[in-house]
C-alpha cells in the first residue's frame, strides 16, 4: 500500500535525508558554479524584455510545478519547466529564474529539503534546462512544427536525464541500490515526461502564436498587454491546483517501492507547509490562497534579480 511523506514533509522535490552529506555538498558546490556563470553572462548579455518576462515565466512555473498529473498506476507528475524557462529567457536568466523558484519552494512551503536544495537546483533547474536548451538550440530556426516536435522531444528527453542523475545521487548516498533506482526513476519518468512534452509545447505555442518575437535575438520589449496576459494565465493555472492528482510523483513512488522513504527529514520549520495556509486546513480555498503568495513572491524575486542585473550591467 503507497503512504505519502509525513507531514510538513516535502512533497514533490528530494528531501533532506534521501541525500547525505558529502553528495548534498558536491551538487551545493556544483550549482554554485553554474549560478556565477549564470550572474556574470546574464550580466554581460542582459536583456531589457526578459526582467518582466522572467518573473511571469517563474510565476508560470511555479504554478504548474503545483498541479501534479495522474500518469499511471497511481503515480502522478508535475511540471518541472526548465526546458520551457530557458529556451524563452535563455540559458543564464532561465538558470536563474528556475532557481529562484526551486530556492522560494523550499524556503516558503517546504517543499524540498534545505540541505539538498543545491542538488534541487542542479536536478529540477540546471540538468534539464541545459539539456532540453541544447536540443532546441538544432532547431530553433526550423519551421514551427519541426520546432515544436523537437521541443517536445527536449523536453521528455530533459525529464529522463534529470531523473536519472537522481537515481545516480541516491545510489551514490547509499540511500538505495543503483540497480533499483535507476531503472525504476527512468520508467516512471518516462511516462512523466509524456506530460511534461506535452505542457512544454502548449505553453511555447502559446508564445509563437502571441508573441514569436519573444523567441528571437533582436525582440522587443513585452508590452503591457502581454505582462497582463501572462499573469492572467498563471492565475488560471493557480485555480486548477485544489483539482491536481493526489498520487505520489515520481520521487515518492519510487521512495515507497525501494524502501527508502523513511529516511525523509521533517522540515526544521513551517510557513506555508504543503501549499496551505496554516489555520485554513487543506482546503480548495487554502491551496490557491497559498499558491497565490507563492506565485507574486516567485515573480517578485525573479523580477527583482533582473532588476540587479540591470544596475549592475
Amino acid at each position: 500500500m503507497l503512504t505519502s511523506f509525513p507531514a510538513a514533509v516535502q512533497l514533490l522535490h528530494v528531501p533532506d535525508g534521501f541525500l547525505n552529506v558529502p553528495i548534498s555538498v558536491i551538487c551545493w558546490v556544483v550549482t554554485l558554479i553554474v549560478l556565477y556563470f549564470a550572474v556574470k553572462q546574464a550580466q554581460q548579455d542582459f536583456d531589457e524584455r526578459l526582467v518582466p518576462l522572467a518573473g511571469i515565466m517563474a510565476a508560470f512555473i511555479f504554478a504548474g510545478q503545483m498541479l501534479q498529473f495522474p500518469v499511471l498506476f497511481g503515480i502522478s507528475g508535475h511540471l518541472v519547466g526548465a526546458t520551457l524557462a530557458f529556451v524563452v529567457l535563455g540559458p543564464w536568466v532561465g538558470t536563474l529564474a528556475m532557481t529562484a523558484v526551486i530556492s522560494l519552494q523550499a524556503l516558503i512551503f517546504q517543499d524540498g529539503g534545505l540541505v539538498v536544495m543545491g542538488a534541487n537546483i542542479l536536478i529540477m533547474g540546471i540538468v534539464p534546462g541545459f539539456v532540453g536548451y541544447g536540443v532546441y538550440q538544432m532547431v530553433k530556426d526550423q519551421s514551427r512544427e519541426v520546432k515544436l516536435g523537437i521541443t517536445a522531444v527536449a523536453a521528455w528527453f530533459s525529464v529522463l536525464i534529470a531523473a536519472l542523475v537522481t537515481a545516480l545521487l541516491l545510489g551514490f548516498s547509499g540511500t538505495t541500490a543503483l540497480g533499483l533506482a535507476i531503472p525504476a526513476m527512468l520508467g516512471v519518468h518516462a511516462l512523466i515526461g509524456i506530460g511534461e512534452a506535452l505542457i512544454t509545447v502548449a505553453a511555447l505555442s502559446f508564445i509563437i502564436q502571441t508573441r514569436p518575437q519573444l523567441l528571437t535575438d533582436d525582440a522587443p520589449a513585452g508590452s503591457g498587454k502581454w505582462i497582463v496576459s501572462g499573469i492572467i494565465l498563471a492565475l488560471l493555472v493557480l485555480l486548477l491546483a485544489p483539482f491536481a492528482s493526489g498520487s505520489p510523483d515520481g520521487l515518492e513512488w519510487v521512495a515507497e517501492q525501494s524502501g527508502f522513504i523513511g529516511a525523509a527529514l521533517e522540515a526544521p520549520y513551517e510557513l506555508l507547509p504543503d501549499y496551505t495556509i496554516p489555520g485554513m486546513g487543506e482546503s480548495g480555498s487554502s491551496t490557491i490562497l497559498a499558491g497565490l503568495i507563492g506565485a507574486l513572491v516567485v515573480a517578485a524575486v525573479t523580477f527583482g534579480i533582473g532588476r540587479i542585473l540591470r544596475r549592475q550591467n
